[in-house]
């Protein structure tokens, strides 16, 4: 268990998983890639759905894990992802968490069912009651389907209070959710942008805590969201422009780790773009000359030559 707790706010992005060319884990790029990370000015890291969660084995998640918060935990908070398809699995990989050092868990519902309420309520309930730490609850709908009631979530804000619940809302539309689940919990639910930025300015006005982003954008998004903190529309709004376009051409999970992990390796951060596969989604030449173009402006509005 972390020895102390460590406040859960700001830019903590979603790393991409290296692997080397056997498909197995390279621990020293992921190392470079988290340093490089803190580096840029997050204010954490997280595993989770583009760190390929799913397409790991069990073992290697747990492997992912202690990694992460090996590399992760001195300068930040680490946040490991635990959802899983059955409630006794999921409280397996929170246990390994909180026993390797997490600040805390998040966890999406089971993928391969869709699950009604009071199965939600106890999957969730038996997370939280299994360990010590914060819960993200993260309604990952553009992934799994249906999104998740709201009087649910604020249910298990009632019953565990707001540190031991957080959120990180992805259900259509994101702005009126979001406002909806801030509604119904009084204020109380801390809420973590979750759409990669897209949706990070108007998030922010609709009172969130921080965000989630992939890796790849650091060099905008930290910049974005201190602008946004200081008031700096205009400074916002020309990081924002460039940084949602190249988003909004990421449209599935395949998506974005084909476009995070060639700018990854455009960084110097990665040395291949290696997905495992079946993959449903490959960068061709336009599409790459597109995603760099915008990168660049993404890049320039970030940092304005003075």
């Amino acid at each position: 268990m972390s020895s102390t707790t460590r406040e859960l706010r700001g830019v903590l992005p979603v790393f991409q998983t290296p692997y080397h060319p056997d498909e197995t884990i390279d621990h020293a790029t992921l190392e470079r890639e988290i340093a490089w990370l803190y580096d840029c000015g997050a204010h954490g890291i997280v595993m989770a759905m583009v760190s390929e969660t799913l397409r790991l084995s069990s073992e290697e998640r747990e492997e992912l894990a202690t990694a992460a918060c090996k590399f992760g935990h001195a300068r930040g908070v680490v946040v490991i992802s635990v959802g899983a398809e059955s409630s006794k699995v999921a409280e397996r990989y929170a246990r390994h968490a909180e026993s390797v050092g997490a600040d805390a868990v998040m966890a999406i519902p089971p993928v391969s069912v869709g699950i009604g309420e009071g199965e939600l309520l106890a999957y969730y309930r038996r997370i939280i009651e299994a360990i010590h730490l914060p819960v993200i609850v993260q309604d990952a709908s553009g992934y799994v389907g249906k999104p998740m009631p709201i009087a649910m979530q604020a249910r298990l804000l009632d019953e565990f209070g707001p540190e031991r619940v957080l959120y990180k809302p992805e259900a259509s539309p994101i702005g009126p959710k979001l406002s909806e689940l801030r509604d119904a919990t009084g204020g109380r639910a801390r809420v973590f942008e979750g759409t990669g930025g897209i949706a990070l300015v108007d998030s922010f006005r609709r009172g969130i805590v921080g965000t989630m982003p992939g890796a790849d954008l650091i060099r905008g998004l930290v910049p974005l969201w201190h602008a946004l903190a200081a008031g700096d529309t205009a400074r916002a709004d020309r990081i924002h422009g460039p940084l949602a376009a190249l988003i909004s051409m990421q449209t599935s999970l395949d998506a974005f780790l084909a476009v995070e992990k060639h700018l990854l390796v455009r960084q110097g951060i990665f040395k291949n773009t290696l997905v495992r596969g079946p993959v449903g989604f490959r960068l061709d030449a336009e599409t790459t000359r597109e995603v760099d173009r915008l990168f660049d402006r993404m890049i320039e509005a970030a940092n304005p030559k003075s």
